[in-house]
């Protein structure tokens, strides 16, 4: 092992609080994670005030009542977390990245394709992020010492906010897991006060009169409050990478779902609520400046405080997976260094929102629908070759993942996994054909698929059904799994 990819030595545990393993897969003898350690990590990725605004949305736009709205943040809860949670097994089968495990599956040059559009909206993601923390600083700017916000304000806050999710991002999982623990502490805390005063001064019977809204715009609901941890989909395996072999399955999938729902369910019936007494709160210019008018100073400065903490830690783990990605894509870089990248173009991009842009939630809203559809031509095409990889007791080749010439096990045809590749083209195009977005309208976006916003279901289905029926793909120098048996691989476990 050379100097570049080991990690600091802390009390024998290999896992130091700055990490400089990049891409290659984690050895047995580093696996010392614990399932339970993504508990904080799933709650930390969902503390965000942009929930709120989502939970508003809901009331607002789609017209839908308390106990809808809490049945859409169930569902949207479990149906993208379970996908997170599936999907991170394969983090400690193969102890790589999601985005190197996703070469075994597309080929090493095919997986180029689904990684850049993956890169490309991890920018996106990150983005809106970074302008959520910046609007969240300069209303506690306002609140406490009334200084309102101008351009060159606009630019130092944002410049301070990306800064410090680039620092935090580069100190690895180890120092991640840490921070997300005490800011799940304090998020919590003060999350129970703001319930605490809406349960006091609501007007709750308004609340509960509210009709009920179409089944239609329930399940759009779901996809739309989904979409964000869709996102997390490809970067599940990313924070399951240093779990041993042994680790339970189901506990994985059941820490990622409770940490996620936890945060979601609350945070957008909270919204909901809020959006009752103050409907011009899902149209506002910025998705933070209403809780100034909504809550007392004295709860709203330390909420917005702690929020500012869980959005930064968001970002740092969308950029801690997003370096990972682009080693993935060749850049030649280490990953704190490759990580700046996205620093950069955050920074630029959440200028171009915060000064150019004449609306933020409904780019925002756009960006949830296309992130969705995007994200999940790869879920479904990865979910079977997941299935494959299981039923037949193939482990991921840590040797091959890392060779990106004719001499890797991906190889596959000059590079490419045909079945794949056409698999994940076909189910991209036909989900963008079921969408409708203030950016366009798919031929398709006026059927019952697209009427009820289910495109993002339809690209998992259409992939994951084209990758199964297509033949197996054969991966190069293996005669299925028989030489692995009588090596004595043992069988991959959920």
């Amino acid at each position: 092992m050379d100097n570049a990819s080991t990690v600091t030595e802390v009390n024998g545990d290999l896992d130091g609080a700055i990490e400089t393993r990049g891409i290659e897969p984690v050895p047995d003898h580093e696996r010392h994670g614990r399932v339970r350690e993504l508990f904080p990590t799933w709650v930390a990725a969902n503390i965000s005030v942009l929930l709120l605004t989502m939970g508003a949305a809901l009331v607002v736009f789609n017209k839908l009542n308390f106990w809808q709205v809490l049945i859409v943040a169930a569902c949207a809860a479990v149906a993208s977390f379970g996908l997170v949670g599936l999907l991170s097994v394969s983090g400690k089968w193969g102890g790589a990245p999601g985005a190197m495990l996703s070469r075994a599956t597309f080929g090493v040059r095919g997986n180029l394709f689904p990684g850049a559009i993956l890169w490309v909206a991890r920018f996106g993601w990150e983005t809106i992020n970074a302008v959520t923390g910046a609007y969240a600083v300069l209303t506690v700017l306002d609140l406490l010492f009334g200084i309102k916000s101008n351009t060159i304000l606009i630019v130092v806050t944002l410049f301070a906010f990306v800064a410090c999710t680039f620092l935090v991002s580069g100190m690895g999982r180890k120092a991640l897991n840490v921070c997300n623990k005490w800011s799940t502490y304090l998020f919590g805390v003060f999350s129970v006060l703001v319930l605490v005063y809406l349960i006091a001064n609501m007007d709750w019977d308004n609340v509960f009169s509210k009709p009920a809204g179409s089944t239609a715009m329930m399940i759009a609901g779901i996809g739309t409050i989904a979409a964000g941890g869709i996102s997390w989909v490809p970067t599940g395996p990313d924070f399951a990478r240093y779990l041993p072999h042994a680790a339970s399955g189901k506990k994985i999938v059941g820490a990622t779902v409770s940490g996620a729902g936890i945060v979601m369910v609350p945070m957008v019936l909270m919204g909901a609520v809020m959006a009752v007494a103050t409907p011009g709160l899902a149209d506002a210019p910025d998705p933070v400046s209403f809780l100034g008018d909504i809550l007392p100073t004295w709860i709203a400065v330390p909420y917005l405080v702690t929020a500012i903490v869980g959005m930064l830690l968001i970002n740092s783990l969308s950029m801690y997976s997003a370096g990972f990605t682009a080693q993935t894509m060749g850049v030649k870089l280490p990953r704190a260094l490759a990580v700046s990248i996205n620093a950069v173009i955050s920074l630029v991009g959440g200028l171009l929102l915060m000064l150019v842009a004449k609306s933020f939630l409904s780019s925002f809203i756009t960006f949830l629908i296309l992130l969705a559809v995007s994200f999940s031509a790869w879920i479904g095409v990865y979910s079977v070759d997941m299935l494959r990889r299981r039923a037949r007791a193939v482990r991921y080749d840590a040797e091959g993942l890392m060779d990106t010439g004719r001499t890797s096990r991906y190889w596959y045809a000059g590079g490419f996994c045909w079945q794949a590749m056409t698999s994940w083209a076909v189910a991209l195009l036909a989900g963008l054909s079921f969408t409708a977005c203030d950016w366009f309208s798919g031929p398709l976006s006026s059927t019952f698929i697209g009427k009820y916003g289910l495109g993002w279901a339809a690209t998992i289905a259409i992939s994951a059904l084209l990758m199964a029926v297509l033949p197996t793909p054969r991966e190069n120098g293996s005669e299925e799994s028989a030489a692995e048996a009588d090596a004595g691989a043992e069988k991959v476990s959920v």
